[in-house]
């Protein structure tokens, strides 16, 4: 996670806890473990009643990889469409046995780069090749949004089950009330504090954490429809230069690679 994003949490932190502090010195009164139990418990049952066990303990994972470094980023463009080149270049002077040798040694690290690469290396031409590679592209990035899916329901879950325990609270409130109608007050705030809870759940974790998935999901499509670009060309056989042009294509031309340079 980059420093600009840590600040930027830690001064909306900073802001939203301290406006509490500014408004009352009674602070434990927002704390309330049977309240977070409630609407944790209940969002929980609610999405494994709703999804697959497997695909709700994925989205609940990948909510502590966000804070992770991303996997692609605007700058490793560059790079991608000069390891594409890179390949052009080996195709042109030793052949498609050089292709093969390096679609191994990166299907080690990058399966369907390496399973896109054989593609290529089997003979199909550009229009097949193009076929598969946009049909597996779409179809992992449908497969990767169901996480995104679970967890934008666990938001709109969190803050209904915040009312529900607000309901049980005033229910329990009242009950109480011909006893010592003078604890009106606090109960009513202990009730309000599952509420509370249930939006900030929503807000404050599982809506970030799908946008930020999604967000990064969005971008190694792209990033896996640029290389796409470059294999197809590779495929109907033409050259590094025209592999770079058409890949620079779908770049910002402040980050376009360029032969001439990188073989300075």
């Amino acid at each position: 996670m980059s420093f600009t994003t840590i600040l930027g949490i830690m001064v909306g932190l900073g802001l939203f806890i301290g406006s509490i502090f500014i408004s009352t010195d009674n602070y434990l009164v927002f704390i309330s473990l049977s309240s977070a139990l409630m609407v944790v418990g209940g969002t929980l049952a609610a999405t494994f009643i709703a999804y697959e066990a497997r695909y709700v303990l994925l989205a609940l994972k990948l909510i502590f990889k966000i804070f992770r470094a991303p996997q692609m980023g605007r700058g490793q463009l560059t790079g991608e469409v000069g390891r594409v080149v890179k390949w052009g270049y080996l195709l042109q002077k030793k052949g498609i046995n050089a292709l093969e040798q390096e679609a191994e040694r990166v299907g080690k690290d990058e399966p369907f780069l390496g399973w896109a690469m054989e593609v290529v290396i089997t003979g199909y031409n550009g229009d097949e090749v193009a076929e598969m590679l946009h049909n597996a592209i779409d179809n992992a990035f449908s497969r990767n949004l169901v996480p995104v899916a679970i967890l934008k329901s666990m938001a709109a879950a969190a803050p209904a089950f915040g009312m529900i325990g607000t309901l049980v609270g005033l229910v329990i409130m009242l009950d109480k009330m011909a006893d010592d109608p003078t604890s009106l007050g606090a109960g009513l705030a202990i009730a309000l504090i599952t509420t509370l809870y249930g939006i900030v759940a929503a807000r404050f974790f599982f809506m970030p954490a799908a946008s930020k998935i999604q967000q990064r999901e969005e971008i190694m499509r792209f990033r896996n429809y640029l290389i796409a670009e470059g294999l197809i060309m590779l495929a109907d056989r033409k050259g590094p230069r025209a592999i770079q042009d058409r890949m620079n294509s779908f770049l910002d031309p402040a980050i376009h690679f360029n032969i001439d340079k990188s073989a300075k």
